[in-house]
């Protein structure tokens, strides 16, 4: 009865420490939340780094939330466990470290990319065999919106390890147009005819970037000309913009040939029958 007594007037004089450890504990909780959030918003716009925005908000909330439980173990008299604690912390840090290897790693590199990333949100990538517009960005992954409308969540690991293309961070792309042509075609005439057919387009740029004509191939039934163009990506990143341009090149290119007499040849397929007879088919 004595030890019961003992142990229930412990609980009692607990109580109050314990509940108020709580509250201190639910209020660091809540500021470590609160504050991630403003250092998010506030640092995004200022930085236009939305990874080092959310890294930075993280270690921030994670701080206070483990100042709030070592206060809160304190405050109920385990101030003996919370030492130990912050000894094994190393350790214990290792131990889930190894256990999860992957996910670690791909934080790791989003710390990285947080500090010198090769991209930002909007920019035309590709990685890992794919082509897409990056959407979002965190820590863990980063989420790419493909050209037919898929998203992609390509984890930040392989792109740090893997050789990454970013078609629209200085602003330039340039585009290839293949034309095949008859041997017997006047190719100056024709070069002449596509250049200015460039200029006349506002999209393609000038310039040290200015269009060129090339004859690139011999082929066995055309010669092929390349059409090398450059576009601002500055004045808009859509894909469909791109395709838009092009294909008034490609219009304009054939209606300007056609008035100057100059048709693209077509496949011709041509049969010699060696036998004399005549091959009859009967209807079944």
């Amino acid at each position: 009865m004595i030890e019961l007594q003992e142990i229930s007037n412990k609980i009692l004089v607990l109580l109050p420490k314990f509940g108020l450890g709580i509250v201190i504990l639910f209020l660091f909780i809540m500021s470590s939340w609160l504050i991630k959030k403003v250092i998010t918003k506030r640092v995004k716009p200022k930085t236009k780094n939305p990874l080092l925005a959310e890294f930075l908000g993280k270690v921030v909330a994670f701080v206070i939330s483990i100042t709030g439980f070592v206060l809160f173990l304190h405050i109920i008299g385990l101030g003996a466990i919370a030492k130990n604690i912050m000894a094994g912390a190393g350790i214990t840090t290792f131990i889930i470290g190894f256990a999860f290897k992957d996910i670690g790693e791909n934080f790791l590199s989003g710390i990285l990319m947080a500090f010198k990333s090769p991209f930002k949100v909007g920019d035309l990538i590709e990685t890992s065999g794919t082509v897409g517009y990056v959407s979002e960005l965190n820590l863990r992954e980063s989420i790419l919106k493909t050209l037919d409308g898929k998203d992609v969540y390509i984890p930040n690991s392989q792109i740090i390890k893997n050789p990454l293309f970013n078609y629209t961070i200085d602003g330039f792309l340039r585009y290839e147009i293949i034309v095949g042509l008859d041997y017997n075609t006047d190719f100056k005439k024709v070069s002449d005819i596509i250049t200015n057919n460039l200029a006349q387009i506002p999209e393609v740029l000038g310039g040290d970037k200015k269009p060129m004509v090339v004859v690139d191939e011999l082929g066995t039934s055309t010669v092929n000309m390349r059409i090398l163009y450059w576009i601002d990506t500055f004045k808009s990143k859509s894909k469909a913009y791109h395709l838009q341009i092009k294909s008034q090149i490609l219009i304009k290119i054939v209606e300007d040939l056609n008035k100057n007499g100059i048709y693209l040849p077509a496949d011709i397929v041509e049969i010699k029958n060696y036998n004399d007879q005549i091959i009859q088919t009967n209807k079944i």
